[in-house]
């Protein structure tokens, strides 16, 4: 059975047949719906299921609302509670810096990858300085030098092995400074040592800007350990 055109309510028969907006029409009686100007499949433009040219084609508009005292005091009410919302993330917020940033699991994790690749560089310019040159393991080229992941890459370092070398010879007792730990340190290395917030080094010797080597007094345990984590007492 034919369908009827929307428009004029006659058989629509499949020759003359338009298909378009969930509906039926006769090709003659799809026109604008305005100034009745016949569309096709390619300039038309659908609104209410209804078609329109692109002249008459209902525009959006927005819609008034008065100022009634109801309408004020909502206004007024939503305006307090934006205000006080801004104020309690505000106050949560305050004072949240860098060191609150540098106790989160994952600053803690590039912290830690970042002092593992400064002691696989500090353990390279020692093998180069104990041997008077480029370590036999090294190559020559610093291109082909090995080159640490970086940091932001899944937060995770996987250094190569390294050549086993000897521990620096320990220096005289009482030739050295004292110096007091200043944070904890767990060694990285067989030739470092441990310590923790408040213990005394004793016999300390300054290797180079980043490292000394001295003797826990706590524990009688001497090795290296990272400048930055002691003070001259």
């Amino acid at each position: 059975m034919n369908p009827l055109c929307s428009r004029c309510n006659l058989v629509v028969y499949p020759t003359e047949k338009v298909n378009c907006l969930d509906k039926y029409w006769h090709k003659g009686c799809f026109s604008c719906e305005v100034c009745k100007m016949t569309l096709n499949m390619k300039n038309y433009k659908g609104f209410d299921k209804r078609p329109y040219c692109n002249a008459h084609y209902p525009k959006t508009q927005f819609t008034c609302v008065a100022d009634t005292p109801e309408n004020l005091r909502l206004k007024q009410q939503s305006k307090m509670q934006s205000q006080v919302h801004y104020k309690e993330d505000f106050e949560k917020n305050k004072g949240k810096g860098f060191s609150q940033v540098a106790d989160t699991p994952e600053f803690q994790r590039i912290k830690k990858t970042q002092e593992q690749i400064s002691n696989v560089r500090y353990h390279e310019e020692f093998e180069k300085k104990k041997t008077g040159g480029d370590s036999p393991h090294q190559p020559s080229n610093p291109s082909q030098a090995y080159q640490p992941p970086a940091a932001s890459q899944n937060y995770h370092y996987d250094p190569a092995p390294e050549p086993v070398r000897q521990a620096a010879a320990a220096p005289p007792p009482g030739t050295g400074k004292r110096y007091r730990a200043v944070y904890d340190y767990s060694a990285a290395d067989e030739d470092e040592v441990s310590f923790v917030d408040g213990d005394v080094i004793v016999d300390v010797q300054q290797i180079d800007e980043g490292w000394m080597y001295g003797r826990v007094q706590r524990t009688g345990q001497q090795g290296m350990l990272p400048a930055n984590y002691v003070e001259a007492i």
